[in-house]
Protein backbone atom coordinates (compact mmCIF):
# COMPACT_ATOMS: atom_id res chain seq x y z
CA UNK A 1 0.00 0.00 0.00
CA UNK A 2 1.20 3.51 -0.87
CA UNK A 3 1.08 4.99 2.63
CA UNK A 4 2.52 8.30 1.43
CA UNK A 5 -0.36 8.75 -1.03
CA UNK A 6 -2.98 8.01 1.63
CA UNK A 7 -1.29 10.39 4.04
CA UNK A 8 -1.05 13.13 1.38
CA UNK A 9 -4.76 12.91 0.49
CA UNK A 10 -5.78 12.65 4.15
CA UNK A 11 -3.80 15.66 5.33
CA UNK A 12 -4.77 17.74 2.30
CA UNK A 13 -8.41 17.27 3.26
CA UNK A 14 -7.74 17.86 6.96
CA UNK A 15 -5.79 21.06 6.30
CA UNK A 16 -8.60 22.32 4.09
CA UNK A 17 -10.97 21.71 7.02
CA UNK A 18 -8.63 23.39 9.51
CA UNK A 19 -8.68 26.56 7.42
CA UNK A 20 -12.44 26.84 8.02
CA UNK A 21 -12.61 25.07 11.39
CA UNK A 22 -14.43 27.95 13.09
CA UNK A 23 -17.29 27.76 10.59
CA UNK A 24 -17.13 23.95 10.49
CA UNK A 25 -17.56 23.61 14.25
CA UNK A 26 -19.36 26.82 15.19
CA UNK A 27 -22.48 26.13 13.11
CA UNK A 28 -23.15 22.60 14.48
CA UNK A 29 -22.39 23.71 18.06
CA UNK A 30 -24.74 26.68 17.74
CA UNK A 31 -27.46 24.48 16.26
CA UNK A 32 -27.05 21.91 19.03
CA UNK A 33 -27.18 24.64 21.68
CA UNK A 34 -30.44 25.91 20.21
CA UNK A 35 -31.89 22.39 20.27
CA UNK A 36 -31.04 22.08 23.96
CA UNK A 37 -32.47 25.48 24.76
CA UNK A 38 -35.74 24.73 22.94
CA UNK A 39 -36.19 20.99 23.49
CA UNK A 40 -34.23 20.66 26.71
CA UNK A 41 -34.91 23.75 28.77
CA UNK A 42 -38.26 24.89 27.36
CA UNK A 43 -40.00 21.62 26.43
CA UNK A 44 -37.91 19.01 28.26
CA UNK A 45 -38.99 20.15 31.73
CA UNK A 46 -42.60 19.41 30.83
CA UNK A 47 -41.86 16.03 29.27
CA UNK A 48 -41.96 12.86 31.35
CA UNK A 49 -38.86 10.72 31.67
CA UNK A 50 -38.32 8.23 28.85
CA UNK A 51 -37.43 4.75 30.15
CA UNK A 52 -36.15 6.35 33.34
CA UNK A 53 -34.01 8.95 31.54
CA UNK A 54 -34.86 12.64 31.62
CA UNK A 55 -35.95 13.97 28.25
CA UNK A 56 -33.06 16.48 28.11
CA UNK A 57 -30.54 13.66 28.54
CA UNK A 58 -32.51 11.30 26.29
CA UNK A 59 -32.05 13.51 23.21
CA UNK A 60 -28.25 13.82 23.58
CA UNK A 61 -27.41 10.70 21.48
CA UNK A 62 -30.01 11.68 18.88
CA UNK A 63 -28.58 15.18 18.53
CA UNK A 64 -25.10 13.75 18.13
CA UNK A 65 -26.30 11.39 15.42
CA UNK A 66 -28.16 14.23 13.69
CA UNK A 67 -24.94 16.25 13.42
CA UNK A 68 -22.64 13.33 12.64
CA UNK A 69 -24.81 11.90 9.85
CA UNK A 70 -25.25 15.21 8.05
CA UNK A 71 -21.61 16.26 8.43
CA UNK A 72 -20.30 12.83 7.34
CA UNK A 73 -22.31 12.96 4.14
CA UNK A 74 -21.35 16.59 3.51
CA UNK A 75 -17.62 16.08 4.13
CA UNK A 76 -17.48 12.84 2.16
CA UNK A 77 -19.29 14.25 -0.87
CA UNK A 78 -17.52 17.61 -0.99
CA UNK A 79 -14.07 16.02 -0.68
CA UNK A 80 -14.34 13.98 -3.90
CA UNK A 81 -16.56 16.44 -5.77
CA UNK A 82 -14.05 19.30 -5.70
CA UNK A 83 -11.36 17.37 -7.66
CA UNK A 84 -14.05 16.51 -10.23
CA UNK A 85 -15.18 20.13 -10.40
CA UNK A 86 -11.61 21.46 -10.72
CA UNK A 87 -10.53 18.71 -13.14
CA UNK A 88 -7.71 17.46 -10.91
CA UNK A 89 -9.43 14.08 -10.57
CA UNK A 90 -7.70 12.95 -13.78
CA UNK A 91 -4.27 13.58 -12.27
CA UNK A 92 -5.29 11.50 -9.29
CA UNK A 93 -6.61 8.67 -11.46
CA UNK A 94 -3.44 8.62 -13.58
CA UNK A 95 -1.14 8.65 -10.53
CA UNK A 96 0.23 5.38 -9.09
CA UNK A 97 -2.48 5.39 -6.44
CA UNK A 98 -5.00 2.56 -6.09
CA UNK A 99 -8.74 2.99 -5.59
CA UNK A 100 -8.38 1.70 -2.02
CA UNK A 101 -5.80 4.36 -1.23
CA UNK A 102 -7.95 7.13 -2.69
CA UNK A 103 -10.96 6.00 -0.64
CA UNK A 104 -8.88 5.62 2.52
CA UNK A 105 -7.56 9.16 2.15
CA UNK A 106 -10.83 10.93 1.40
CA UNK A 107 -13.18 8.85 3.55
CA UNK A 108 -10.68 8.65 6.40
CA UNK A 109 -10.45 12.45 6.53
CA UNK A 110 -14.24 12.88 6.32
CA UNK A 111 -14.81 10.32 9.09
CA UNK A 112 -12.15 11.95 11.29
CA UNK A 113 -13.89 15.33 10.97
CA UNK A 114 -17.21 13.74 11.94
CA UNK A 115 -15.75 11.97 14.98
CA UNK A 116 -14.16 15.22 16.17
CA UNK A 117 -17.49 16.98 15.67
CA UNK A 118 -19.25 14.24 17.63
CA UNK A 119 -17.02 14.77 20.65
CA UNK A 120 -17.42 18.55 20.39
CA UNK A 121 -21.20 18.08 20.40
CA UNK A 122 -20.84 15.75 23.41
CA UNK A 123 -18.86 18.41 25.27
CA UNK A 124 -21.44 21.04 24.30
CA UNK A 125 -24.26 18.86 25.62
CA UNK A 126 -22.49 18.61 28.97
CA UNK A 127 -22.93 22.37 29.38
CA UNK A 128 -26.72 21.98 29.27
CA UNK A 129 -27.55 18.64 30.85
CA UNK A 130 -26.08 15.93 33.07
CA UNK A 131 -25.83 12.52 31.46
CA UNK A 132 -23.76 9.38 31.66
CA UNK A 133 -22.19 7.02 29.14
CA UNK A 134 -22.80 3.46 30.29
CA UNK A 135 -20.70 1.83 27.55
CA UNK A 136 -17.99 4.27 26.41
CA UNK A 137 -16.21 1.69 24.24
CA UNK A 138 -19.40 0.96 22.31
CA UNK A 139 -20.20 4.66 22.11
CA UNK A 140 -16.89 5.35 20.37
CA UNK A 141 -17.36 2.26 18.21
CA UNK A 142 -20.83 3.25 17.01
CA UNK A 143 -19.65 6.81 16.44
CA UNK A 144 -16.68 5.67 14.34
CA UNK A 145 -18.65 3.08 12.33
CA UNK A 146 -21.45 5.55 11.59
CA UNK A 147 -18.97 8.24 10.57
CA UNK A 148 -17.13 5.88 8.21
CA UNK A 149 -20.34 4.44 6.71
CA UNK A 150 -21.94 7.80 5.98
CA UNK A 151 -18.65 9.32 4.80
CA UNK A 152 -18.56 6.49 2.26
CA UNK A 153 -22.16 7.25 1.36
CA UNK A 154 -21.21 10.90 0.94
CA UNK A 155 -18.30 9.83 -1.27
CA UNK A 156 -20.80 8.05 -3.51
CA UNK A 157 -22.95 11.18 -3.67
CA UNK A 158 -19.91 13.27 -4.57
CA UNK A 159 -19.09 10.89 -7.42
CA UNK A 160 -22.69 10.89 -8.65
CA UNK A 161 -23.26 14.66 -8.43
CA UNK A 162 -22.49 16.79 -11.48
CA UNK A 163 -23.42 20.09 -9.84
CA UNK A 164 -23.41 21.75 -6.43
CA UNK A 165 -27.19 21.54 -6.23
CA UNK A 166 -27.05 17.73 -6.43
CA UNK A 167 -24.70 17.65 -3.46
CA UNK A 168 -27.55 19.05 -1.35
CA UNK A 169 -30.45 16.97 -2.66
CA UNK A 170 -29.78 13.74 -0.76
CA UNK A 171 -28.69 15.32 2.57
CA UNK A 172 -31.66 17.71 2.62
CA UNK A 173 -34.35 15.54 1.03
CA UNK A 174 -33.37 12.10 2.35
CA UNK A 175 -30.86 12.10 5.23
CA UNK A 176 -32.38 14.95 7.24
CA UNK A 177 -36.00 13.65 7.15
CA UNK A 178 -34.90 10.10 7.97
CA UNK A 179 -32.88 11.39 10.92
CA UNK A 180 -35.76 13.43 12.33
CA UNK A 181 -38.09 10.45 11.88
CA UNK A 182 -35.52 7.98 13.21
CA UNK A 183 -36.06 8.52 16.91
CA UNK A 184 -33.56 11.33 17.45
CA UNK A 185 -36.04 13.22 19.65
CA UNK A 186 -38.30 10.42 20.81
CA UNK A 187 -38.54 6.68 21.33
CA UNK A 188 -40.44 4.88 18.59
CA UNK A 189 -42.31 3.07 21.39
CA UNK A 190 -44.21 6.35 21.81
CA UNK A 191 -45.70 5.93 18.33
CA UNK A 192 -48.99 4.15 17.59
CA UNK A 193 -48.62 0.47 16.74
CA UNK A 194 -48.74 0.74 12.96
CA UNK A 195 -46.27 3.65 12.91
CA UNK A 196 -43.86 1.67 15.08
CA UNK A 197 -43.79 -1.01 12.40
CA UNK A 198 -43.31 1.56 9.63
CA UNK A 199 -40.48 3.22 11.60
CA UNK A 200 -38.55 -0.06 11.58
CA UNK A 201 -38.01 0.40 7.83
CA UNK A 202 -36.07 3.57 8.57
CA UNK A 203 -32.36 2.61 8.75
CA UNK A 204 -31.56 5.61 10.96
CA UNK A 205 -33.70 4.06 13.74
CA UNK A 206 -31.10 1.32 14.15
CA UNK A 207 -28.20 3.77 14.24
CA UNK A 208 -29.81 6.06 16.81
CA UNK A 209 -31.09 3.14 18.89
CA UNK A 210 -27.68 1.46 19.09
CA UNK A 211 -25.96 4.74 19.89
CA UNK A 212 -28.50 5.56 22.63
CA UNK A 213 -27.97 2.10 24.12
CA UNK A 214 -24.27 2.91 24.56
CA UNK A 215 -25.32 5.87 26.74
CA UNK A 216 -28.20 4.54 28.84
CA UNK A 217 -28.48 0.78 28.12
CA UNK A 218 -31.93 1.37 26.58
CA UNK A 219 -32.86 0.92 22.93
CA UNK A 220 -35.85 0.58 20.62
CA UNK A 221 -34.30 -2.38 18.80
CA UNK A 222 -31.70 -4.93 19.84
CA UNK A 223 -28.16 -3.59 19.98
CA UNK A 224 -26.95 -6.57 17.95
CA UNK A 225 -29.42 -5.70 15.21
CA UNK A 226 -28.26 -2.08 15.31
CA UNK A 227 -24.64 -3.17 14.89
CA UNK A 228 -25.53 -5.50 12.02
CA UNK A 229 -27.49 -2.74 10.27
CA UNK A 230 -24.56 -0.34 10.58
CA UNK A 231 -22.06 -2.90 9.29
CA UNK A 232 -24.43 -3.90 6.49
CA UNK A 233 -24.76 -0.31 5.30
CA UNK A 234 -20.98 0.11 5.49
CA UNK A 235 -20.46 -3.05 3.42
CA UNK A 236 -23.04 -1.94 0.81
CA UNK A 237 -21.24 1.39 0.40
CA UNK A 238 -17.88 -0.39 0.04
CA UNK A 239 -19.28 -2.61 -2.70
CA UNK A 240 -20.72 0.42 -4.53
CA UNK A 241 -17.38 2.28 -4.33
CA UNK A 242 -15.55 -0.80 -5.64
CA UNK A 243 -17.89 -1.01 -8.63
CA UNK A 244 -17.46 2.71 -9.37
CA UNK A 245 -13.67 2.51 -9.48
CA UNK A 246 -13.68 -0.66 -11.55
CA UNK A 247 -16.03 0.77 -14.16
CA UNK A 248 -14.90 4.41 -13.94
CA UNK A 249 -18.54 5.52 -13.70
CA UNK A 250 -18.81 9.31 -13.34
CA UNK A 251 -15.03 9.49 -12.86
CA UNK A 252 -13.54 8.89 -16.29
CA UNK A 253 -16.45 10.30 -18.30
Amino acid sequence: MNVHAVRAIYWFEMHRWFRTIVQSLAAPVLTTSLYFIVFGAAIGRRMPAVDGVSYSAFIVPGLMMLSVLTESVSNGSFGIYMPKFAGTIYELLSAPVSALEVVLGYVGAAATKSVILGFVILATARLFVDFSVAHPFWMVGFLALTSIAFSLFGFLIGVWADGFEKLQIVPLMVIMPLTYLGGSFYSISMLPGVWQQIALFNPVVYLVSGFRWSFYSISDVGVGLSLLATLGFLLACLVAVTVIFRTGWKLKT
